[in-house]
């Protein structure tokens, strides 16, 4: 429910436990005064000003009865007298600051409205949800800044976006909108963000909230490997399952930034939004920018509650694609048992071996298209290469299809090699900043989306491949950060609105192609999970993980992973040992098990396994078959962190709490060890659990407070994946 009092100046967006205040502060200012459980206000101030103190300023000389830099704004402004990090700063004709934003009005609306041109959460029908405006006004130039805020009763989530329009007669610019920013009052705090690199993507970090300015974003053209667009404020004694946190997530892939910043009187203010010295845009009159959205989720319950309203909001309301209740299937991919080195015979023999175990999904990799036999040449030349596959993609997918299989294919559309026939047609389709030679990556170079005859020459060759029908998943590639980041279909004055603009050309390519083909699963990937954001999720309900198959390392990356995005988003293989990005060597039992966490594949020559390694295989996907809709749609707890010891444990609880599945993985050996145990946590307390490998019986109470015995483990790199479901009374 969304109010407004007239006689108190307060908005109030309440569920039945989470409730969202603000206030009117002498008709013209929004403060924040209250994020967190549900509680209900008495009529009487809100606001307790500080004691005059050296250096604080007065915004209008006719009340000195408070200071700007002392009040808890909902939005911040530069240079009226709040020395904090803004939410917004937008310059006039002159390049003076615009600072005179007073309240306007509001609106309170059943339903959301569209975010035009961006991926935003969806809902099902008005009643779903509720959204609440409130518009500023800046009389000095004619611009319009509206806060937008979107109530999930459902859910306990809050969204939130930035509208800006200039009804004035001069163009203005905006030069940092935030799409998110809260005040806190002061509090022992610590920040928890998702940092990362290449192949050790989304590792926690958690540590004390500093004085200053503590910030992560992007500034590649794309969310990153390095940080995700989360972060999280974690009051300093929340564990697992204890303890309040307050969560931030940003629906935007392309260059971002969240800062957190803590001021001499210990006030906290947190702002979530695209990164500014990457942005300028010019809002001619007439025009309107909107912000990307922001979701906002408060927890109670420890970081445990947290990702569980994250994972159930974001599995229901984040995707309006069909796959978004349905069962994934098990997929092979043929990288890192061919790479660039197969033909169709090749292919078929891999296939057929696949079939044999019970998998579901073929998927060719890179290398089917152009001249492309090594990863030099070729990109943007979508055509088949018949030297490879003399039946074209259709004739390798009737014949695997024939198996009774389904089908997939790669993509990387965003990228052209030098050396393709697209590029010396078209040299000026890249971002190239004029007379100076682009930059490579992975003798890669980046395709201008700004332009729409990008756009639309990518959206032609793709949907002539997916309109054939052949084809059932796509797998989405992007291989390298943005450089020579110009376009020459902008004027000169427009540069700075590239990163954003390359986004928007991005998701309209994203849009259009999963619209079109409803009936193909899309799976994103950026040099294995590089743009894991919830920009591409709303399009593609599936993500490539990471590039390191590794089970080892995989542990940690998908429990970073799991503290924002549910395992159902998560694809995850079983490749070869020794594994070909670590060099380690693991049983299958431990790959399985931790590829099991998510979306099951794999990845490796199954043509070359002895016959106990390919029966053990098809063992493994016969038991995640029959669990599927347990792994993929469960509730998941974290129960122990690889990230604090030597060992790693999740369970995933099914619907009315009637079966659950224990992982645990020990990763090193150790000598002369007890016996230990673990608890439990999200189970039925007075339900009777039998564990069916054991037949023993347990009660939840016991599972949970006193807790289960775990086996003495002999040698590196040992799981052990148990079932329990209810026992009669």
């Amino acid at each position: 429910m969304i109010e407004f009092s007239e006689k108190t100046g307060i908005f109030s967006l309440y569920t039945g436990t989470l409730a969202y205040i603000m206030q009117l502060f002498r008709g013209k200012y929004l403060l924040h005064l209250h994020w967190g459980p549900y509680i209900e206000l008495a009529e009487r101030s809100r606001y307790v000003p500080f004691d005059e103190r050296v250096n604080m300023v007065h915004a209008d000389p006719g009340d000195k009865s408070y200071f700007i830099e002392d009040l808890p704004f909902e939005y911040g402004f530069r240079g009226n007298g709040d020395f904090r990090a803004p939410s917004a700063m937008i310059v006039d004709q002159i390049n003076a600051p615009v600072l005179d934003f007073i309240y306007d009005s509001y609106t309170i609306q059943e339903g959301k409205p569209p975010l035009p041109g961006l991926p935003s959460t969806i809902t099902m029908g008005k009643d779903d949800t509720e959204t609440l405006e409130i518009r500023f006004v800046s009389k000095s130039t004619g611009v319009h800044l509206c806060l937008v805020y979107t109530l999930y009763p459902a859910f306990n989530v809050i969204t939130r976006s930035v509208k800006v329009e200039n009804t004035g007669k001069a163009t203005v610019r905006l030069e940092k909108l935030m799409s998110a920013a809260v005040d806190f009052a002061p509090g022992e705090y610590d920040l928890l963000t998702l940092p990362g690199s290449w192949a050790r993507e989304r590792g926690i970090e958690r540590a004390p909230l500093r004085t200053g300015i503590t910030s992560v974003g992007s500034t590649r053209g794309m969310s990153s490997h390095q940080y995700n667009p989360f972060a999280a404020l974690v009051r300093n004694d929340t564990t697992e399952n204890n303890g309040e946190v307050y969560g931030i997530n940003l629906v935007y892939s392309g260059n971002f930034l969240g800062e957190v910043e803590k001021n001499q009187d210990e006030r906290i203010r947190v702002h979530m939004g695209i990164e500014p010295s990457t942005f300028s845009w010019n809002l001619a009159s007439g025009d309107s920018f909107c912000s990307p959205e922001a979701v906002l989720v408060y927890s109670g319950a420890g970081l445990n509650g947290l990702s569980g309203v994250f994972h159930k909001f974001y599995t229901e309301r984040l995707s309006s694609s069909a796959f978004r209740t349905q069962e994934r299937p098990i997929l092979i991919n043929n990288w890192e048992a061919t790479y660039f080195d197969f033909d169709e015979k090749k292919l078929l023999a891999l296939a057929e071996k696949s079939r044999d175990a019970g998998i579901e999904l073929f998927v060719l990799d890179d290398g089917w298209f152009g001249s492309r036999n090594s990863d030099t040449t070729s990109l943007g030349d979508w055509f088949v290469n018949k030297e490879k596959l003399p039946g074209g993609i259709e004739g390798l997918s009737s014949k695997i299809r024939s198996m009774g299989m389904k089908f997939g294919l790669w993509f990387e559309p965003e990228m052209v090699s030098a050396e393709s026939v697209l590029y010396k047609e078209h040299p000026d389709w890249i971002l190239r900043v004029p007379n100076r030679s682009p930059a490579e990556g992975r003798n890669q170079l980046v395709l201008d989306l700004c332009r729409d005859e990008v756009v639309s020459f990518l959206l032609e060759r793709v949907s002539s491949i997916l309109a054939t029908g052949s084809v059932d998943y796509v797998k989405w590639d992007m291989n390298r950060s943005l450089t020579d980041v110009y376009s020459s279909s902008l004027e000169p004055g427009e540069q700075g609105g590239v990163y954003h603009r390359y986004i928007l050309g991005l998701y309209r390519l994203m849009e259009t192609l999963t619209e079109r083909f409803p009936d193909v699963l899309f799976e994103g990937c950026a040099a294995g999970g590089g743009r894991f954001d919830p920009g591409i999720l709303h399009y593609m309900p599936q993500y490539w993980t990471s590039d390191n198959t590794d089970a080892v390392s995989r542990l940690k990356i998908q429990y970073g992973t799991s503290i924002v995005y549910p395992p159902l988003f998560m694809g995850s293989h079983v490749s070869a040992s020794p594994n070909h990005q670590t060099g380690r060597n693991t049983s299958l039992e431990i790959r399985s098990h931790s590829a099991m966490m998510g979306n099951l594949g794999y990845e490796l020559d199954l043509t070359v396994l002895s016959k106990e390694e390919f029966d053990q295989i098809r063992q493994q996907i016969s038991f995640y078959k029959k669990h599927r809709r347990l792994i993929q749609f469960g509730r998941f707890y974290r129960l122990e962190s690889p990230f604090s010891g030597n060992s790693a444990a999740w369970i995933t609880v099914g619907e009315n709490k009637k079966e659950f599945l224990f992982f645990y993985y020990h990763i090193l050996s150790e000598v002369n060890k007890s016996r230990s145990s673990i608890r439990f946590t999200g189970l039925d307390e007075r339900k009777r659990y039998q564990d069916t490998n054991t037949l023993e019986i347990y009660t939840g109470s016991e599972l949970m407070h006193r807790g289960y015995y775990l086996p003495l483990f002999q040698g590196d790199f040992q799981s052990i994946l148990v079932y329990f479901t209810e026992a009669e009374q």
